[in-house]
């Protein structure tokens, strides 16, 4: 690969006017941000319960006596053998952020259809201590668009990221070759994989109700996968060729201590 090479003058000169785009884009974060607030909440108005460590709980619980609760939407089928990578890699960030927003008035849980034994389980192999509720067989990650059934996927009228299409067929019928292998890695197949998907929900609780106040699919998690934050600073970006990311108990230990 060839890049341009310049003088230390042609660098600032380029930095600079990088710079004014840069701010433009926290301005536009701030305001998208703003906007995300302004939403109007809605009241959440059926009862759902989770099997947590401190037994069967309610949404309220999960707020843990904080005022507003953020909920990843971890994809962990109630058959899989183990966890999404992707969300597994989102999910190494949790646990020193936890604290900070717990004392900011802010609870944070991941919540997965898998029983809890099995989400305890993984979560003690990966070293992580964040809250994680299963959601078992409640309507919590349906109503919340990040689980479907077989016969929506077959219907084609699966609804995620705001959006309805027949594009859920294609893991019936010619799913692609990489979430085929991501969908082998946790004990699925591509069909079954797909019919849960990650997201995130905030909700507030205020006057005795709990409403419901932003959700994210997709790529709208990108801000919240500080991996990537970082790549896009590093000298080669993203540089991605397919699924590269594993588990971190997975990688290479002795090229990692190579590196170090």
């Amino acid at each position: 690969m060839t890049h341009p090479v310049g003088t230390r003058e042609q660098w600032l000169k380029g930095r600079l006017e990088l710079l004014q785009a840069e701010k433009e884009l926290t301005r536009r974060s701030d305001e998208l941000a703003r906007r995300r607030q302004a939403l109007p909440w809605v009241r959440i108005e059926q009862d759902y319960f989770f099997d947590a460590e401190m037994g069967k709980v309610s949404l309220r619980d999960l707020f843990r006596g904080r005022t507003q609760l953020l909920v990843y939407h971890f994809m962990f089928g109630p058959t899989w053998t183990q966890g999404c990578p992707s969300c597994s890699a989102i999910a190494d960030g949790f646990d020193g952020i936890t604290v900070h927003l717990e004392n900011h008035d802010v609870a944070l849980t991941a919540v997965s259809r898998a029983p809890l034994a099995k989400l305890l389980g993984f979560r003690r192999r990966m070293g992580w201590t964040f809250p994680w509720a299963s959601s078992a067989d409640g309507k919590f990650n349906f109503d919340f668009n990040v689980s479907f059934t077989e016969e929506e996927q077959r219907a084609g009228s699966v609804e995620y990221n705001y959006a309805r299409g027949a594009h859920a067929m294609d893991q019936v019928h010619k799913p692609n070759p990489i979430v085929s292998a991501i969908a082998k890695g946790v004990g699925a197949d591509a069909a079954t994989y797909g019919r849960d998907r990650p997201g995130m929900s905030a909700f507030i609780q205020q006057d005795g109700a709990i409403y419901h106040t932003y959700s994210a699919y997709a790529r709208g998690l990108d801000a919240v996968w500080n991996m990537y934050q970082w790549l896009d600073r590093a000298p080669l970006g993203r540089n991605e060729r397919g699924i590269w990311w594993k588990r971190h108990d997975e990688y290479d230990a002795g090229r990692a201590e190579d590196v170090a």
